[in-house]
């Protein structure tokens, strides 16, 4: 009898023992505790609701151990204050769309869109299968930061205008809140750039501060109201046929994380990329019904504004390629890549998306 008895609770420490050791290695981590700052409003459930989502998955992967809470646009820092602020180290991460640090180098345009570049799923090759994560990786230690892929709207709209655009003599004198490597090429063409954070757009579409206006397409441009103050709007958005987003950390912060967290950090980025782009293309559609029954007028970019565009933005990018050897690194790469790209969804894509909305479904 004492025995048996030895024997079961002998069996029973051993199970214990086996199963402390097959737990996960992060129940062994210390607690850590982030704050993230997002360039978005808490509006935007697609946009900052990813910010949201990479979170929780990273708290429940850890159990709890990694907390990251996240603030909005003006909570912590600006909008566009959180690239500093990461590489500062005030915030460990942040979420952000990278062009809106062109001012900073224009190199940054590369890690979320620039006009007349790939759609949202040749970013995605480029990125994690071809070379744009090291280049982007190498660019970004110059400011103390270590990038991932953290969502993509897809091919944007074209924006809201006050007046119907015909053609290009319409651009001239338009102040639109369009910026970066857009606006550069839109100064060219006669309008008057406008950087403003997508919180704001509306309050200045409203007062007349600006003429026009773009964001990202119909699910989020309903939500904002913009068709409650301009009645144009145009397609597509040259400018950004796949807007990519970012999560930035500080390195320091991440050089610091176990190993077991810094993988659980790329997967919940990763998931969180992959749900935000379904969520565009799933609400997107039903949101354009919604705007058009309210009165909103759709109209195609006119073809020649689009041609005039893509000849000035090959012409600006020459002029970089010439004076920015960031630049130019990347540029080499990244447009030998658009090259194949464009063939192959040409021979593809193209066909059988062109065959499919011409029937009557």
């Amino acid at each position: 009898m004492k025995r048996r008895a030895f024997l079961r609770t002998a069996g029973k420490g051993a199970g214990m023992a086996m199963a402390a050791l097959a737990a996960p290695a992060v129940h062994a981590q210390a607690s850590i505790r982030w704050r993230l700052a997002s360039s978005f409003p808490k509006s935007l459930d697609t946009i900052f609701g990813s910010a949201e989502l990479f979170a929780k998955f990273v708290r429940d992967a850890t159990g709890g151990k990694f907390e990251i809470s996240v603030h909005a646009a003006g909570e912590l820092v600006p909008a566009f204050g959180v690239a500093d602020a990461v590489q500062n180290g005030t915030v460990e991460c942040a979420q952000t769309a990278p062009y809106y640090f062109y001012g900073k180098d224009e190199a940054f345009s590369f890690d979320c869109a620039i006009p007349f570049g790939l759609n949202a799923r040749q970013q995605a090759a480029w990125m994690f299968d071809g070379n744009g994560m090291r280049l982007m990786r190498e660019f970004y230690r110059n400011y103390n930061i270590v990038n991932f892929v953290m969502g993509n709207t897809g091919a944007q709209m074209g924006g809201w205008y006050r007046k119907e655009i015909k053609s290009l003599d319409d651009l001239k004198g338009l102040k639109m809140r369009i910026s970066n490597l857009a606006g550069v090429i839109m100064s060219r063409l006669g309008v008057i750039p406008q950087t403003i954070p997508g919180g704001e757009a509306y309050t200045a579409l409203e007062k007349g501060t600006i003429d026009a206006l773009e964001w990202v397409g119909p699910y989020d441009d309903e939500r904002l109201g913009f068709n409650k103050v301009a009645r144009y709007y145009y397609y597509p958005a040259w400018w950004e046929g796949g807007a990519q987003l970012a999560l930035y950390i500080n390195s320091k912060s991440w050089d610091a994380l176990p190993s077991e967290y810094k993988a659980i950090i790329e997967a919940a980025a990763t998931h969180a990329h992959v749900v935000m782009q379904a969520r565009y293309d799933a609400r997107n559609p039903a949101a354009l019904k919604r705007l058009v029954a309210s009165g909103t007028i759709l109209r195609p970019m006119p073809r020649p504004i689009m041609e005039a565009a893509y000849k000035t933005a090959e012409a600006v990018y020459a002029e970089l390629a010439a004076k920015n050897p960031n630049w130019k690194k990347i540029w080499d790469d990244w447009s030998r890549f658009r090259s194949d790209q464009v063939l192959w969804f040409r021979v593809a894509e193209r066909e059988f998306d062109n065959f499919m909305s011409a029937q009557k479904l």
